[in-house]
């Protein structure tokens, strides 16, 4: 009876800590809220509370790592997290609501371990960090602007080297870049920018044009 009750107690906490996180993504409108969280939280728990309690009533009779399920929760959380991340245009969206998915579970496995305090400076932690530290993530990046662009070159060494120096001359950094081979002459890039805001896309898109080998520039 005496697991029984530990466990009320654990589930309960799973249900509150994963609901303050909750919580706060669905304040946001975010696709993984409340009841994701919650379940999350409950699930990676239980998972817990079954290591353990299967490790102590076979105590002795079945050896047995009551951290080995724990685990593969924690692997295994990456495949609902990579459904709440979406890509649109040159943005991709869902990424934090992804890693507090993962974190949730973390929180559920330490609760189930039986770690009530940490878990609850845990989760003071994360609520802060979602709540808070978008405002200064906000600041830093205030003065850029993301734009995609398909560059279509010729297939020769030293192009993409001759494009990053033209863009660092225009202050421009190279957030994420994908090449493709049309054919053997010819290579397609594409390449997700952050620019300075008072930089219009025209000024990037000709400066581009200016490299020899550079065949087309065009916004995606």
């Amino acid at each position: 009876m005496q697991l029984f009750y530990r466990a009320i107690i654990k589930f309960f906490l799973a249900v509150v800590l994963g609901g303050i996180v909750g919580y706060e993504r669905q304040h946001k409108s975010r696709p993984a809220g409340l009841r994701t969280h919650i379940l999350v939280c409950i699930g990676s728990c239980l998972i817990q509370i079954i290591s353990l309690d299967f490790s102590i009533v076979n105590k002795g009779v079945i050896t047995s790592d009551p951290m080995r399920l724990g685990a593969q929760v924690i692997s295994g959380i990456g495949f609902l997290g990579a459904g709440t991340i979406i890509k649109e245009g040159a943005s991709i969206k869902g990424l934090t609501t992804a890693a507090s998915l993962w974190t949730v579970a973390c929180l559920g496995l330490a609760v189930g371990s039986g770690l009530y305090m940490q878990s609850v400076i845990a989760t003071l932690f994360i609520y802060i960090s979602l709540r808070s530290l978008k405002r200064i993530e906000d600041r830093i990046s205030y003065d850029k602007k993301e734009a995609a662009f398909e560059i279509i070159i010729e297939n020769e060494p030293g192009k993409i080297g001759l494009i990053g120096i033209e863009l660092g001359k225009l202050s421009v950094n190279i957030a994420n870049i994908e090449i493709n081979k049309r054919d053997e002459d010819t290579a397609i890039i594409e390449m997700v920018l952050k620019t300075p805001s008072n930089l219009s896309n025209d000024i990037i898109i000709q400066n581009i044009l200016q490299i020899n080998g550079v065949k087309k520039v065009s916004l995606i």
